[in-house]
């Protein structure tokens, strides 16, 4: 269970909190806002090679097998919720070791940037809560390089995945969708045709869209 220094921590007041995050937005939020507030408030999803890869990658996962490889005992999807943060999802996986409850996290590419890492992160507070033991670390598994990068779950990493929780709780009580940030993260987007990010990132191109929806013509004789 979250000890009562992290809660303090935390900075954050989940009292008025009534909407529940799935885990999966959290690493769409820290991506962009914008792709987590078009799948999860608008409910759009396209596929792309990306988004296949991983879907292949996670078939084995998604099983639900268990396995015991040296002693440790490993779960697959297991359902994770927490009562306090809001939070549904699930881990793709958890090895149960003698120092406690250990998350993994399956990629396909190598991981870049901390998105993943808020992402376990949440699946570790939910961990605590369900099973009322600390969980200080996890891993990342990348299918690119086949190996685990560890994370450390320490109060900095804890904070932004809670604040991160707030934001995307706000988001979906308001049902609002950010403004496209049209740059390096666009092009291997597979909402990039949804979400026409170089369209209407431009706000003078839209009014000039905008114009045109409803033109009147002279009518020809």
């Amino acid at each position: 269970m979250t000890t009562e220094a992290e809660a303090e921590g935390a900075g954050v007041d989940w009292d008025d909190a009534h909407i529940e995050v799935p885990i999966s937005a959290i690493e769409h939020y820290s991506y962009c806002p914008r792709q987590c507030a078009m799948i999860h408030v608008e409910q759009t999803y396209e596929e792309n090679v990306f988004t296949i890869r991983g879907t292949l990658a996670h078939e084995r996962v998604d099983g639900g097998e268990e396995d015991d490889n040296r002693g440790v005992r490993t779960l697959r999807a297991i359902p994770l919720w927490s009562e306090r943060l809001h939070l549904r999802g699930k881990a793709d996986a958890v090895e149960f070791r003698l120092t406690g409850p250990y998350p993994i996290e399956y990629k396909v590419g190598r991981p870049r940037g901390d998105h993943a890492a808020l992402q376990l992160c949440a699946q570790a507070m939910c961990l605590e809560e369900m099973l009322g033991e600390p969980v200080p670390l996890g891993a990342i598994y990348s299918h690119a390089t086949r190996r685990r990068e560890e994370i450390v779950f320490d109060q900095a990493l804890r904070l932004r995945t809670e604040e991160i929780i707030a934001a995307i709780e706000s988001m979906l009580r308001e049902q609002s969708l950010p403004k496209a940030p049209n740059d390096a993260r666009c092009p291997q987007c597979s909402l990039r045709n949804a979400c026409l990010p170089s369209v209407v990132a431009e706000s003078a191109r839209i009014r000039g869209l905008q114009s045109t929806l409803y033109q009147v013509y002279d009518s020809v004789d």
